[in-house]
């Protein structure tokens, strides 16, 4: 018999505030309550451990029956930012004109451009209450190896819905150029890595020749989310294989689908993966009754209809491209723009993320 235990604890909490990351109430209340009248007094603030780019808080307020209201707030980090990365106001109009055809996307309440708010301009949305299946399932759930291929194939799923948004309709047209995606994508990740590398990180010119000579011929445009990973989804604690939201769209543009299945798969830990790759796992694809990599491909590929005959510059793009973020946010620390610990050793990563590069170009992830 399937069961889930003490579903209530399962839904997915913040934690306390990094220090030299608490928001100036004194300054932001008085917007909230002109800009979400419903929001009133003062909230207890909390901060998601996860996002290793933007700020993410919950505000809990307390109405006058005693129940709390809560809210997410997001900003960008402090320091340098790449041209265009961080941008609130486009990622809170992505998803407000998103969340009529897509329904995983939180309603959005509020944009702030006014940086003298609380330091940086942010917005606030709704909060989906739910489990986030992050490095580990909660310790109380007891999820069977048949609900967790359910769980897979509804998150696959999941991602081929948005992949099917006609954003046209959806007046997301303006979002991106579209046509060219391929080959913007692997100039722009490659000289992104290029400016942010630093005296211990690889200078990866040969994957960065063979992402070059190995663009595809033929691309497909359509709404893609490119972070799309599993503590980036929330679930239904009640039937924890339901999704009821997806969260996380800062690089969300019109772009290829099968480079957001890559982007995907450079997150893919799976249970007989090596002890290097299994320490950097931050969502449990590696649970029996998973997919590996090769059945995500194989699935997606026979929902979409989509012919591929090989899927490997999509892996070492994907690769690559995380290697690059990686590398972006140790650059901050290394320069002493951010003090979060959890960005120490993030340097040895992107090592690894190119030794897995050249692993795929060989066949052999």
């Amino acid at each position: 018999m399937e069961k889930q235990v003490n579903k209530q604890a399962d839904i997915d909490q913040a934690g306390n505030v990094r220090q030299g990351e608490e928001l100036n109430l004194e300054s932001l209340l008085p917007w909230l309550s002109t800009h979400i009248p419903h929001l009133n007094g003062i909230p207890t603030v909390t901060q998601y451990a996860g996002g290793a780019s933007n700020w993410t808080y919950c505000l809990a307020f307390k109405n006058p029956t005693g129940k709390s209201s809560d809210v997410i707030l997001r900003r960008g980090p402090a320091g340098t930012k790449a041209k265009g990365a961080h941008d609130m106001g486009r990622e809170y109009r992505l998803q407000d004109a998103l969340k009529p055809v897509y329904p995983y996307v939180p309603e959005m309440l509020a944009h702030c451009e006014d940086e003298a708010v609380i330091g940086a301009e942010f917005y606030v949305m709704e909060k989906f209450n739910g489990i986030i299946p992050r490095k580990n399932m909660p310790k109380n759930l007891i999820i069977s190896p048949h609900q967790t291929r359910t769980l897979c194939e509804n998150a696959l799923d999941g991602l081929i819905e948005l992949h099917k948004v006609d954003y046209q309709a959806a007046n997301l047209s303006h979002i991106a150029k579209g046509s060219g995606y391929t080959q913007r994508q692997i100039d722009g990740w490659i000289n992104r890595y290029q400016k942010a590398r630093t005296w211990n990180v690889p200078k990866a010119n040969y994957i960065c020749d063979w992402l070059k000579d190995n663009i595809p011929d033929n691309e497909h445009i359509c709404l893609t989310h490119n972070d799309f990973r599993f503590d980036n989804l929330v679930l239904n604690a009640q039937e924890p294989t339901q999704i009821i939201g997806v969260l996380d769209w800062e690089l969300a543009t019109l772009g290829d689908p099968l480079m957001d299945l890559g982007n995907s798969l450079a997150y893919w830990v799976q249970a007989n993966d090596d002890r290097l790759a299994k320490s950097t796992r931050r969502q449990p694809t590696h649970l029996p009754g998973m997919y590996s990599r090769h059945e995500v491909i194989d699935y997606y590929l026979d929902k979409t209809g989509f012919k591929v005959d090989n899927f490997a510059f999509y892996e070492v793009y994907g690769l690559f491209r995380l290697a690059a973020i990686a590398q972006q946010i140790y650059y901050r620390y290394h320069h002493k723009q951010t003090n979060n610990p959890a960005f120490k050793n993030i340097w040895l990563f992107v090592h690894y993320l190119m030794w897995q590069c050249r692993q795929a170009i060989k066949g052999k992830r």
